[in-house]
């Protein structure tokens, strides 16, 4: 299974839902990097993506972006493959 990375914060839903999406995948070890608990991680995550939302998701170090994105990549399919084992 594919490393997947994603910084977040406790009480967001976007995070919520992206962390369902990808344990209805099979997901089952998420790697939470909590910007809530150390705001100097959010700085990193805002260097690391260009963007000042969470969730932030990276599979196997690529940037996927958040939910919106997360989703948008099932949907066309091309979550699954990233997934898989290799």
């Amino acid at each position: 299974m594919a490393k997947i990375t994603m910084y977040t914060t406790a009480v967001c839903p976007y995070c919520i839902n992206a962390k369902r999406l990808l344990n209805s995948k099979g997901v089952t070890e998420i790697d939470e990097i909590r910007v809530d608990l150390a705001p100097h991680l959010r700085e990193e995550m805002m260097e690391r993506s260009g963007r000042r939302t969470v969730p932030q998701i990276y599979i196997d170090g690529q940037h996927i972006g958040g939910f919106d994105d997360l989703r948008a990549l099932d949907l066309a399919g091309g979550l699954d493959p990233l997934l898989a084992v290799k």
